[in-house]
């Protein structure tokens, strides 16, 4: 596997920030990626690091996979087994990566052109879009997926006895997805499809849903054991993220997602989606397609 295209240098801090926050708190990434980016060795088989982490290989291959879909380590073979190589920007600042994914305040703080630091004591003001990210905000009316809901309205909330998982099952099947998806603690997204449809053409696409189950206003907090269900999200090798809950959804989880998805797009190089489901866009999928449930 070649060397990602990507502008690491001239974005340094941008690349900085989102591989800290790929990472984030989970001991398994980063024992893996530490692994991969000690001593002198270019490339390491997944066996080698299980070995020296003393990790189950299984363990080491999800990490790593995740790693390398996002661009943090090249996947390679070595032996005629799945080995990861460095890529030397990541190798040159590992300390620092690995430092900031161990502290959120550490990672809030961080400078970043989306988010510049303090200088003599004076604000600087906060920057606009980095020219080389391209996002783009999208929201039920764009996408061609549920073209039946965009003559539906809607003045109330999806009922609440419309429970995730139905909600999650029948978005599957209207956008022709075949896979199965379970809820566990560590998944990355609840629905990936590479079948969404938007803007003439297929896309690939990552979904979170919040059910019935959480209740009031829909904040970043409510999102994962940890809070980090967004940043899991964008681990995923998806162009369009989605966040869908059955009631009112905060300013702060679409603010969030767009500083992820500009991380994203910077990262990648290519233009990303991102948008949010409320209640009532939820009520009109329902109504639209109300067979269905």
């Amino acid at each position: 596997m070649t060397t990602p295209v990507a502008d690491l240098g001239s974005n340094a801090s941008e690349n900085i920030h989102y591989a800290a926050t790929i990472i984030g708190k989970s001991s398994v990434k980063r024992q893996v990626f530490d692994a991969v980016y000690t001593g002198k060795q270019r490339v390491k088989a997944a066996r080698e690091i299980a070995s020296r982490t003393g990790l189950p290989e299984k363990q080491v291959l999800t990490a790593g996979k995740t790693l390398a879909s996002n661009r943090l380590v090249n996947q390679t073979k070595k032996d005629g087994r799945v080995a990861y190589q460095k890529i030397d920007f990541f190798h040159h600042h590992k300390t620092k990566i690995l430092s900031l994914a161990g502290s959120k305040d550490k990672l809030a703080k961080y400078p970043t052109k989306r988010n510049p630091a303090l200088r003599n004591a004076m604000r600087v003001p906060v920057a606009l879009l980095p020219k080389r990210a391209r996002v783009k905000v999208i929201d039920l009316d764009d996408i061609e997926s549920f073209r039946r809901a965009w003559k539906v309205d809607a003045d109330v909330e999806i009922p609440k006895s419309v429970s995730e998982t139905r909600f999650r099952t029948v978005i599957q099947r209207i956008v022709g997805e075949l896979g199965r998806f379970k809820d566990w603690g560590g998944e990355t997204s609840d629905l990936w499809t590479t079948r969404l449809k938007l803007e003439g053409k297929r896309r690939s696409a990552a979904f979170a849903f919040k059910g019935p189950g959480t209740s009031g206003k829909l904040t970043p907090g409510k999102m994962g054991k940890n809070g980090d269900q967004l940043q899991r999200l964008f681990e995923t090798p998806a162009r369009v993220f989605l966040v869908q809950y059955h009631g009112q959804i905060d300013p702060s989880v679409s603010k969030q997602i767009e500083s992820l998805a500009v991380a994203k797009s910077l990262f990648v190089g290519s233009l990303v989606w991102y948008g949010v489901i409320d209640g009532k866009d939820s009520n009109r999928i329902y109504k639209a397609y109300r067979k269905q449930f």
